[in-house]
């Protein structure tokens, strides 16, 4: 293992700020207590409170009310209860669910768990930057549409959606409006009291928090079922003992979060980009302008993103490949190929993403050895012949 990694794949996960550690230490090992009401001693109850004033800070991040706001364990739990949990609600084992053709697998496995049990699970089509197409979007949706998912960035090439636009659509035929928020939540703007969105996930892991805890917000009065069966914690929605360190944890690392960083990690993401596009035959994936502030995905033809990937490993970079190889799956990445990507695009795709302990060294540093395995690669490679 090298001594210090330039770790640049934070949105797979972040390192966790010692401030969020800090804050987090007491109700393991002094406030440890769960906060179920009806243990009515001290602890307990002083363990709730805490509780309750982390539901309250980080629905404030949103706009919400604390008692819109559930914790789940995740950004997969929370999207699988939004979608399974309204449509339970709404549909009854029949009606349509529009969702994104490049949403993160917990959006899209679900939407495919309800179309084997009879709802009609369409696909709205998005243009070449990954936008949604919103002629397409207005074309799908009807008032018998129950639920339409869309998420607000991508998780591979960062394009940003037009939260405001598909929401509307939906309040014009009254169909309920899910954005998964995981890559984005405190980095691109989103108030619920301004957004016509009726359900947002939420997550801690994305923004230097722990792992293993994150949210749902469920406007008031929207219809949801109970997913898993139980106790009755958090507001009778999930059951089981509250993550009330990780609760903490998640508030805290929202507090953290400040426009001076995001502006910050925006600067190193142009600076990146504009670097890698002066190697000769690359291209930036995801739209040029609505992207999230700390993701750049390049794509680099007659090389494999594997390759390229292993390479940069070995001489200490952290990034990730839209190849397949490393999920365990054959297939290329959903994402490239749904804005018309072909194998070779998507296999040869690198995507590098910012957090708080980067700095203009890390893409100083990786822009130079991207170029040089590269360059090495196509020597040696006969695709690289080819385009030389």
């Amino acid at each position: 293992m090298f001594e210090e990694i330039v770790y640049l794949d934070n949105s797979a996960a972040t390192r966790m700020d010692e401030r969020v550690l800090e804050a987090m230490k007491p109700y393991f090992f002094d406030l440890y207590a769960v906060a179920t009401s009806q243990f009515g001693y001290s602890l307990g109850i002083d363990a709730r409170d805490a509780l309750e004033n982390a539901r309250s800070q980080v629905a404030a991040r949103l706009g919400a009310q604390a008692d819109e706001l559930i914790f789940t364990s995740g950004s997969t739990e929370s999207s699988n209860l939004a979608i399974k949990g309204v449509a339970q609600a709404v549909g009854k084992g029949a009606g349509q669910i529009v969702v994104g053709p490049l949403e993160d697998f917990p959006v899209l496995h679900s939407a495919r768990a309800l179309g084997k049990q009879g709802y009609d699970t369409t696909k709205v089509r998005v243009d070449e930057t990954g936008r949604v197409d919103l002629d397409h979007l207005r074309e799908l949706v009807t008032p018998d549409t129950t639920l339409v998912s869309i998420q607000t960035g991508n998780q591979e090439i960062g394009t940003t959606q037009d939260l405001e636009a598909i929401g509307e659509i939906c309040r014009e035929n009254g169909v309920l409006f899910h954005t998964d928020a995981t890559h984005s939540f405190t980095r691109v703007p989103l108030d619920v009291r301004e957004l016509p969105v009726d359900l947002v996930t939420i997550a801690a892991h994305t923004i230097h928090g722990p792992k293993g805890i994150g949210g749902l917000y469920i406007r008031d009065g929207t219809p949801i079922q109970k997913w898993m069966d139980g106790g009755f914690q958090e507001f009778n929605l999930r059951p089981g003992v509250e993550n009330i360190p990780g609760a903490i944890g998640f508030a805290k690392a929202v507090d953290l979060v400040t426009p001076e960083e995001t502006a910050r990690l925006e600067a190193l993401r142009d600076r990146l980009i504009d670097r890698l596009l002066e190697i000769p035959h690359t291209r930036l994936n995801g739209h040029h302008v609505h992207r999230l502030p700390h993701n750049a995905n390049i794509s680099f033809r007659f090389v494999e993103g594997e390759s390229l990937l292993l390479h940069l490993d070995m001489r200490g970079f952290a990034v990730s490949t839209g190849s397949a190889c490393f999920s365990r799956s054959l297939e290329a990445s959903h994402v490239i190929l749904g804005i018309g990507g072909d194998h070779e695009r998507a296999h040869g795709s690198v995507r590098f993403t910012f957090g708080r302990y980067n700095d203009e060294g890390d893409v100083d540093a990786v822009s130079e050895a991207i170029a040089e395995v590269v360059r090495e690669l196509r020597r040696i490679s006969p695709l690289g012949k080819a385009g030389s």
